[in-house]
């Protein structure tokens, strides 16, 4: 976990269809608090969301992998603080 985010929740999509996987996780980015963090679980290397996160909020999120399968892939999506 990163210094700057708090963990709100772990989201498993492992158990949903594929097609509503990034509508649950778009809809999770869009309530995240500033500062605030949530772990996603899938079943697969989920780099192709980065790059649509990245064109949907181009510098106001956080990416870490936790583990990098080849089952499991964990990773810590975060909003990144207000400037001041």
């Amino acid at each position: 976990m990163s210094d700057t985010t708090q963990i709100a929740e772990t989201v498993d999509v492992r158990m949903l269809v594929p097609a509503q996987r990034h509508q649950k996780i778009f809809q999770l980015v869009d309530d995240l608090q500033p500062g605030k963090a949530f772990v996603l679980v899938n079943d697969h290397d989920p780099k192709p969301l980065y790059y649509q996160l990245e064109a949907e909020y181009p510098g106001q999120f956080s990416w870490t992998y936790l583990e990098r399968g080849p089952d499991v892939w964990r990773v810590e999506i975060g909003k990144q603080k207000l400037a001041a």
